[in-house]
């Protein structure tokens, strides 16, 4: 198989596994907020939602509406999925070790590099030691769901289009 043909399989299979994944994320998010009360009603808003202000202010020079905030956030959410889903699906094409852990890994990276360092980085969170434990290991487990996900998904799409 050619290298171009791999580097188009990992493209598509990742962007879809991406995109699944980021909805498989999403849902986690909900289940596991529907189960726990939040006694701090305080918290801002979402990373995503920041970033989304960000780039409309960049692009526009306006922030976006309040009522719009949500649906820009998501979008953010899954722009990011899909294109992390894209450089996965691309890289194990070429370096299938990059699966072991069945995507656990990748999801720990993704966790750990954007949540973890990228958002606190660019002033769009708290830093990881400036948060409670259990924010650190819902972002953790959600990102576990994202990366086992994705594997998932993007085994299934690679053997689709191989066959």
């Amino acid at each position: 198989m050619s290298d171009a043909t791999k580097l188009l399989r990992g493209l598509v299979a990742g962007a879809i596994a991406g995109a699944v994944a980021s909805f498989a994320m999403d849902r986690f998010q909900a289940a596991v907020s529907a189960f726990t009360t939040d006694d701090d009603d305080t918290q801002s808003e979402p990373a995503t939602e920041k970033a989304a202000d960000a780039v409309a202010r960049q692009v526009t020079g306006r922030e976006i509406a309040e009522a719009d905030k949500p649906l820009a956030g998501q979008t953010i959410h899954y722009a990011l999925g899909i294109g992390l889903g894209i450089a996965y699906g691309i890289v194990a094409e070429f370096r299938p070790a990059a699966t072991a852990g069945y995507g656990t890994g990748f999801g720990v990276a993704t966790a750990t590099i954007l949540d973890e360092g990228a958002v606190p980085a660019v002033g769009l969170g708290a830093a990881p030691w400036n948060t409670d434990l259990s924010v650190n290991l819902y972002s953790y487990a959600s990102h576990l769901v994202f990366g086992a996900t994705s594997e998932l998904v993007r085994r299934q799409v690679a053997a689709t289009l191989a066959a």
